[in-house]
Protein backbone atom coordinates (compact mmCIF):
# COMPACT_ATOMS: atom_id res chain seq x y z
CA UNK A 1 0.00 0.00 0.00
CA UNK A 2 1.52 3.63 -0.71
CA UNK A 3 1.88 5.78 1.70
CA UNK A 4 2.02 9.87 1.33
CA UNK A 5 3.23 12.57 3.56
CA UNK A 6 0.24 15.26 3.61
CA UNK A 7 1.51 17.67 5.52
CA UNK A 8 4.58 18.65 7.60
CA UNK A 9 4.54 21.43 10.56
CA UNK A 10 7.42 23.25 12.30
CA UNK A 11 8.09 24.50 16.10
CA UNK A 12 11.13 26.79 16.05
CA UNK A 13 10.76 28.02 19.92
CA UNK A 14 11.28 31.74 20.41
CA UNK A 15 13.45 34.46 18.61
CA UNK A 16 15.76 33.46 16.32
CA UNK A 17 19.68 33.81 18.01
CA UNK A 18 22.65 35.07 16.24
CA UNK A 19 25.81 34.21 16.58
CA UNK A 20 26.34 37.49 18.97
CA UNK A 21 23.83 36.43 20.80
CA UNK A 22 25.01 32.91 21.53
CA UNK A 23 26.95 33.01 24.41
CA UNK A 24 24.48 35.39 26.60
CA UNK A 25 21.78 33.46 26.64
CA UNK A 26 24.05 29.85 26.92
CA UNK A 27 26.48 31.33 29.25
CA UNK A 28 29.78 31.54 29.55
CA UNK A 29 32.11 28.53 30.93
CA UNK A 30 33.99 29.12 34.32
CA UNK A 31 32.49 33.10 34.20
CA UNK A 32 35.45 33.37 30.13
CA UNK A 33 34.32 33.71 26.94
CA UNK A 34 34.71 30.96 24.65
CA UNK A 35 37.97 30.84 22.83
CA UNK A 36 36.78 28.68 19.59
CA UNK A 37 33.01 30.04 18.92
CA UNK A 38 34.13 32.15 16.04
CA UNK A 39 36.45 29.41 14.59
CA UNK A 40 33.42 27.12 14.86
CA UNK A 41 30.60 29.51 13.34
CA UNK A 42 33.27 30.78 10.88
CA UNK A 43 33.37 26.96 9.58
CA UNK A 44 29.67 25.47 10.54
CA UNK A 45 28.44 28.69 8.53
CA UNK A 46 25.29 29.00 11.03
CA UNK A 47 23.91 32.15 11.34
CA UNK A 48 20.67 31.60 13.21
CA UNK A 49 19.15 29.00 15.24
CA UNK A 50 16.25 29.00 18.13
CA UNK A 51 16.86 28.19 22.05
CA UNK A 52 14.37 26.55 24.43
CA UNK A 53 15.48 29.29 26.36
CA UNK A 54 14.02 32.78 28.49
CA UNK A 55 16.90 35.35 26.57
CA UNK A 56 16.40 37.61 30.06
CA UNK A 57 15.76 35.23 32.66
CA UNK A 58 17.81 31.89 31.24
CA UNK A 59 15.21 29.76 32.22
CA UNK A 60 13.41 27.31 29.73
CA UNK A 61 10.53 27.95 27.72
CA UNK A 62 9.77 24.52 26.54
CA UNK A 63 10.11 20.78 27.25
CA UNK A 64 10.65 18.33 24.19
CA UNK A 65 7.68 17.04 25.02
CA UNK A 66 6.51 20.57 24.49
CA UNK A 67 8.13 21.42 21.40
CA UNK A 68 6.77 18.25 20.00
CA UNK A 69 3.32 19.04 20.83
CA UNK A 70 3.72 22.32 19.02
CA UNK A 71 4.59 20.93 15.90
CA UNK A 72 2.11 18.40 15.80
CA UNK A 73 -0.66 20.56 16.81
CA UNK A 74 0.29 22.65 13.69
CA UNK A 75 -0.26 19.78 11.38
CA UNK A 76 -3.21 20.20 9.21
CA UNK A 77 -4.08 17.41 6.63
CA UNK A 78 -7.81 18.20 6.27
CA UNK A 79 -9.93 20.93 7.09
CA UNK A 80 -12.02 19.14 10.34
CA UNK A 81 -8.36 17.18 11.53
CA UNK A 82 -7.57 17.51 15.23
CA UNK A 83 -5.20 15.35 17.10
CA UNK A 84 -8.03 12.94 18.36
CA UNK A 85 -7.48 11.69 14.86
CA UNK A 86 -4.30 10.35 15.14
CA UNK A 87 -4.41 6.67 14.93
CA UNK A 88 -0.29 6.30 15.70
CA UNK A 89 1.92 8.58 16.98
CA UNK A 90 5.79 8.09 16.56
CA UNK A 91 8.19 10.37 17.99
CA UNK A 92 12.17 10.24 17.94
CA UNK A 93 14.64 12.48 19.84
CA UNK A 94 18.23 11.95 21.03
CA UNK A 95 17.45 14.58 24.11
CA UNK A 96 14.29 13.37 25.85
CA UNK A 97 13.20 14.87 28.92
CA UNK A 98 13.80 12.04 31.11
CA UNK A 99 15.22 8.76 31.16
CA UNK A 100 11.57 7.37 31.71
CA UNK A 101 9.05 6.95 30.67
CA UNK A 102 9.28 7.26 26.98
CA UNK A 103 9.17 10.55 24.93
CA UNK A 104 6.84 9.18 22.69
CA UNK A 105 4.02 8.99 25.38
CA UNK A 106 5.15 12.07 27.00
CA UNK A 107 4.50 14.02 23.87
CA UNK A 108 1.07 11.99 23.80
CA UNK A 109 0.23 13.60 26.91
CA UNK A 110 0.81 17.00 26.02
CA UNK A 111 -1.93 16.46 23.13
CA UNK A 112 -5.58 16.83 23.14
CA UNK A 113 -5.69 13.51 21.64
CA UNK A 114 -7.50 9.91 22.19
CA UNK A 115 -5.85 6.84 22.90
CA UNK A 116 -3.62 5.54 20.04
CA UNK A 117 -0.69 3.51 19.14
CA UNK A 118 2.45 5.38 20.12
CA UNK A 119 6.07 4.85 19.91
CA UNK A 120 9.48 6.16 20.87
CA UNK A 121 12.56 5.93 18.56
CA UNK A 122 15.55 6.54 20.31
CA UNK A 123 19.48 7.19 18.90
CA UNK A 124 20.36 10.25 17.94
CA UNK A 125 20.13 11.97 14.27
CA UNK A 126 18.18 9.08 12.70
CA UNK A 127 15.72 8.72 15.67
CA UNK A 128 13.08 11.01 13.58
CA UNK A 129 13.78 8.80 10.64
CA UNK A 130 13.45 5.59 12.74
CA UNK A 131 9.79 7.41 13.67
CA UNK A 132 9.31 8.24 10.72
CA UNK A 133 9.71 4.92 9.10
CA UNK A 134 8.00 3.08 11.89
CA UNK A 135 4.40 5.49 11.36
CA UNK A 136 5.23 4.61 7.36
CA UNK A 137 5.25 0.81 7.84
CA UNK A 138 1.62 1.11 10.51
CA UNK A 139 -0.03 2.86 7.24
CA UNK A 140 1.96 0.76 4.74
CA UNK A 141 1.19 -2.59 6.33
CA UNK A 142 -2.81 -1.54 6.63
CA UNK A 143 -2.20 -1.75 10.73
CA UNK A 144 -3.53 2.36 10.47
CA UNK A 145 -4.79 4.39 8.29
CA UNK A 146 -2.96 7.79 9.25
CA UNK A 147 0.37 7.97 11.47
CA UNK A 148 2.60 11.21 12.81
CA UNK A 149 5.68 10.96 13.06
CA UNK A 150 7.95 13.47 14.66
CA UNK A 151 11.80 14.62 15.45
CA UNK A 152 12.71 17.04 17.83
CA UNK A 153 15.59 18.23 19.87
CA UNK A 154 16.16 20.40 23.22
CA UNK A 155 19.66 20.69 22.83
CA UNK A 156 20.20 23.84 24.82
CA UNK A 157 19.28 22.32 28.29
CA UNK A 158 22.90 20.48 28.09
CA UNK A 159 24.69 23.10 26.53
CA UNK A 160 24.09 25.60 29.14
CA UNK A 161 27.94 27.39 30.16
CA UNK A 162 27.00 25.70 33.82
CA UNK A 163 27.04 21.96 32.28
CA UNK A 164 30.26 22.78 30.08
CA UNK A 165 33.99 22.11 30.80
CA UNK A 166 36.17 24.51 28.82
CA UNK A 167 38.92 24.42 25.85
CA UNK A 168 42.41 25.01 26.86
CA UNK A 169 44.51 27.67 24.41
CA UNK A 170 46.77 24.80 23.02
CA UNK A 171 43.56 22.92 21.89
CA UNK A 172 42.02 26.37 20.81
CA UNK A 173 44.89 27.57 18.72
CA UNK A 174 44.91 24.10 16.66
CA UNK A 175 41.44 24.75 15.48
CA UNK A 176 42.81 27.90 13.25
CA UNK A 177 44.53 24.48 11.38
CA UNK A 178 42.34 21.88 11.85
CA UNK A 179 38.84 22.84 12.07
CA UNK A 180 37.36 19.24 12.48
CA UNK A 181 38.62 19.36 15.99
CA UNK A 182 36.34 21.64 16.77
CA UNK A 183 33.78 18.41 17.08
CA UNK A 184 35.49 17.55 20.16
CA UNK A 185 34.71 19.55 22.95
CA UNK A 186 33.26 23.16 22.62
CA UNK A 187 32.09 22.81 19.02
CA UNK A 188 28.57 21.36 20.05
CA UNK A 189 28.18 24.72 21.92
CA UNK A 190 27.84 26.48 18.48
CA UNK A 191 26.50 23.74 16.59
CA UNK A 192 22.82 22.51 18.36
CA UNK A 193 19.79 24.20 18.73
CA UNK A 194 16.58 23.53 19.27
CA UNK A 195 13.12 22.47 17.35
CA UNK A 196 10.80 19.85 16.35
CA UNK A 197 9.24 18.96 13.31
CA UNK A 198 5.91 16.65 12.38
CA UNK A 199 4.81 14.27 9.40
CA UNK A 200 1.23 13.59 8.55
CA UNK A 201 0.97 10.11 7.07
CA UNK A 202 -2.11 8.53 5.46
CA UNK A 203 -2.83 5.88 2.95
CA UNK A 204 -4.49 8.44 -0.08
CA UNK A 205 -2.28 11.83 -0.84
CA UNK A 206 -4.68 15.07 -0.21
CA UNK A 207 -7.36 15.77 -2.46
CA UNK A 208 -6.05 19.46 -2.59
CA UNK A 209 -2.31 20.44 -3.12
CA UNK A 210 0.70 18.57 -3.58
CA UNK A 211 1.74 15.18 -1.02
CA UNK A 212 4.79 13.50 -0.84
CA UNK A 213 4.75 9.91 -2.04
CA UNK A 214 7.33 7.65 -0.04
CA UNK A 215 8.96 5.52 -2.32
CA UNK A 216 11.32 3.90 -0.06
CA UNK A 217 13.56 4.13 3.59
CA UNK A 218 16.60 2.51 3.80
CA UNK A 219 18.31 2.60 7.15
CA UNK A 220 21.62 1.09 7.70
CA UNK A 221 23.75 0.63 10.30
CA UNK A 222 27.88 0.06 10.69
CA UNK A 223 28.09 -0.41 14.28
CA UNK A 224 29.08 -4.20 13.57
CA UNK A 225 32.19 -2.68 11.96
CA UNK A 226 33.48 0.44 13.70
CA UNK A 227 33.22 1.38 17.86
CA UNK A 228 31.13 4.60 19.30
CA UNK A 229 31.78 7.77 17.82
CA UNK A 230 28.93 10.46 19.16
CA UNK A 231 27.90 9.40 23.03
CA UNK A 232 27.16 10.55 26.05
CA UNK A 233 26.47 8.90 29.51
CA UNK A 234 29.58 6.73 29.54
CA UNK A 235 33.40 7.07 28.99
CA UNK A 236 34.89 5.60 26.01
CA UNK A 237 37.58 3.15 26.56
CA UNK A 238 41.02 2.73 25.34
CA UNK A 239 39.58 -0.67 23.17
CA UNK A 240 36.76 1.62 21.90
CA UNK A 241 33.82 0.29 24.11
CA UNK A 242 31.60 2.37 26.22
CA UNK A 243 31.65 2.30 29.44
CA UNK A 244 28.38 3.28 30.54
CA UNK A 245 27.11 5.70 33.30
CA UNK A 246 25.52 2.82 35.62
CA UNK A 247 28.75 0.71 35.55
CA UNK A 248 30.87 3.59 37.12
CA UNK A 249 31.62 3.81 41.13
CA UNK A 250 28.93 5.92 41.97
CA UNK A 251 26.39 8.67 40.30
CA UNK A 252 28.78 11.50 41.52
CA UNK A 253 31.78 10.05 39.59
CA UNK A 254 29.68 9.83 36.53
CA UNK A 255 28.90 13.84 37.15
CA UNK A 256 32.21 14.90 38.45
CA UNK A 257 33.92 13.29 35.44
CA UNK A 258 31.42 15.07 32.64
CA UNK A 259 29.88 11.59 31.70
CA UNK A 260 26.42 13.08 30.58
CA UNK A 261 27.86 15.78 28.15
CA UNK A 262 27.61 14.69 24.81
CA UNK A 263 30.94 13.74 23.37
CA UNK A 264 32.70 12.78 19.80
CA UNK A 265 36.06 10.77 18.88
CA UNK A 266 36.73 13.44 16.01
CA UNK A 267 39.40 11.44 14.41
CA UNK A 268 36.66 8.49 13.88
CA UNK A 269 34.13 10.83 12.82
CA UNK A 270 36.48 12.36 9.88
CA UNK A 271 38.32 9.11 8.99
CA UNK A 272 34.82 7.58 8.40
CA UNK A 273 31.63 9.16 8.19
CA UNK A 274 31.96 10.47 4.48
CA UNK A 275 33.46 7.38 3.16
CA UNK A 276 30.43 5.17 5.00
CA UNK A 277 27.97 7.98 3.56
CA UNK A 278 28.66 7.92 -0.06
CA UNK A 279 31.04 4.72 -1.13
CA UNK A 280 29.26 2.35 1.26
CA UNK A 281 25.89 3.21 1.12
CA UNK A 282 25.00 5.46 -1.38
CA UNK A 283 26.74 3.46 -3.85
CA UNK A 284 24.76 0.26 -2.46
CA UNK A 285 21.77 1.80 -3.18
CA UNK A 286 22.33 3.61 -6.46
CA UNK A 287 22.45 -0.39 -7.23
CA UNK A 288 19.65 -1.48 -5.37
CA UNK A 289 17.35 0.86 -6.28
CA UNK A 290 19.20 1.95 -10.10
CA UNK A 291 18.98 5.27 -9.32
CA UNK A 292 20.74 8.26 -12.02
CA UNK A 293 21.99 11.42 -10.30
CA UNK A 294 19.69 13.37 -13.40
CA UNK A 295 16.55 11.73 -12.23
CA UNK A 296 17.12 13.20 -8.70
CA UNK A 297 15.14 16.79 -8.89
CA UNK A 298 16.17 17.67 -5.41
CA UNK A 299 18.91 16.65 -2.88
CA UNK A 300 18.05 16.90 0.84
CA UNK A 301 21.04 16.57 2.87
CA UNK A 302 21.50 17.36 6.60
CA UNK A 303 24.90 17.60 7.45
CA UNK A 304 25.94 19.05 10.73
CA UNK A 305 28.29 21.52 9.46
CA UNK A 306 29.41 23.27 6.13
CA UNK A 307 32.47 21.64 7.03
CA UNK A 308 31.59 18.39 5.80
CA UNK A 309 29.58 19.54 2.12
CA UNK A 310 32.32 20.24 -0.39
CA UNK A 311 33.42 16.83 0.92
CA UNK A 312 29.85 15.45 0.25
CA UNK A 313 29.92 16.76 -2.87
CA UNK A 314 33.67 15.34 -3.91
CA UNK A 315 32.55 12.23 -3.29
CA UNK A 316 29.58 11.67 -4.53
CA UNK A 317 31.30 12.70 -8.14
CA UNK A 318 33.72 10.46 -7.65
CA UNK A 319 31.29 7.23 -8.13
CA UNK A 320 29.48 9.09 -10.68
CA UNK A 321 26.58 10.66 -9.06
CA UNK A 322 27.05 13.91 -9.18
CA UNK A 323 23.72 16.36 -8.14
CA UNK A 324 24.58 20.00 -8.97
CA UNK A 325 24.61 22.19 -6.58
CA UNK A 326 21.52 24.27 -7.58
CA UNK A 327 19.31 21.37 -6.70
CA UNK A 328 20.86 20.69 -3.01
CA UNK A 329 18.27 22.24 -0.36
CA UNK A 330 18.99 23.11 2.86
CA UNK A 331 18.13 25.26 5.69
CA UNK A 332 21.41 24.73 7.75
CA UNK A 333 22.59 28.79 8.32
CA UNK A 334 19.03 30.02 9.68
CA UNK A 335 17.34 27.05 10.92
CA UNK A 336 20.54 25.61 12.80
CA UNK A 337 21.27 21.89 13.11
CA UNK A 338 18.10 20.78 15.07
CA UNK A 339 19.86 16.63 15.20
CA UNK A 340 16.97 14.19 14.29
CA UNK A 341 14.36 17.60 13.74
CA UNK A 342 16.36 18.73 11.22
CA UNK A 343 15.45 16.69 8.19
CA UNK A 344 11.40 17.25 9.14
CA UNK A 345 12.71 21.60 9.25
CA UNK A 346 14.06 21.14 5.92
CA UNK A 347 11.35 19.02 4.21
CA UNK A 348 8.58 21.58 5.39
CA UNK A 349 10.28 24.40 3.91
CA UNK A 350 10.63 23.08 0.57
CA UNK A 351 7.18 21.36 0.86
CA UNK A 352 5.63 25.20 1.71
CA UNK A 353 8.33 27.20 -0.79
CA UNK A 354 6.03 26.74 -4.20
CA UNK A 355 8.75 25.53 -6.37
CA UNK A 356 7.62 21.42 -5.78
CA UNK A 357 6.10 20.18 -8.71
CA UNK A 358 4.20 17.03 -9.64
CA UNK A 359 6.52 14.29 -10.45
CA UNK A 360 9.44 15.44 -8.71
CA UNK A 361 12.15 13.11 -6.89
CA UNK A 362 13.43 14.02 -3.37
CA UNK A 363 16.34 12.10 -2.10
CA UNK A 364 16.69 13.02 1.36
CA UNK A 365 20.06 11.87 3.76
CA UNK A 366 20.72 11.99 7.20
CA UNK A 367 23.38 10.39 8.53
CA UNK A 368 24.31 9.61 12.04
CA UNK A 369 27.65 9.53 13.74
CA UNK A 370 26.47 7.93 16.95
CA UNK A 371 28.08 4.12 15.90
CA UNK A 372 27.42 4.95 12.15
CA UNK A 373 24.03 4.70 11.26
CA UNK A 374 23.29 6.21 7.45
CA UNK A 375 19.38 6.86 6.38
CA UNK A 376 18.28 8.03 2.74
CA UNK A 377 14.86 8.59 1.80
CA UNK A 378 13.46 9.16 -1.17
CA UNK A 379 10.00 10.67 -2.11
CA UNK A 380 7.96 10.94 -5.06
CA UNK A 381 6.03 15.12 -5.18
CA UNK A 382 2.18 13.84 -5.99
Amino acid sequence: MSVYINDLAVFLPNEPVTNDQMEQILGMVDQLPSRTRRIILRNNKIARRHYAIDPKTGQATHSNAQLTAAAIGQLQPWAEFSCRDIECLSCGTSSPDQLMPGHAVMVHGELDAAPCEVNTAAGICNAGMNALKYAYMSVALGLTTNAVASGSEIASSFMRGSFCGGVGAEKALALQDQPVLSFDADFLRWMLSDGAGAAFLGNQPSEEGLSLRIDWIDLLSYAHELDPCMYAGAEKQADGSLRGWRMMPSLQHAVEEGSFLVKQDVKLLNREIITIAVERTLAQLIEKYRLQADGIDWFLPHYSSDFFRPQLQERMEKIGFSIPEERWFTNLAHKGNTGSASIYIILEELFRSGTLEKGQKLLCFIPESGRFSMCYMMLTVV
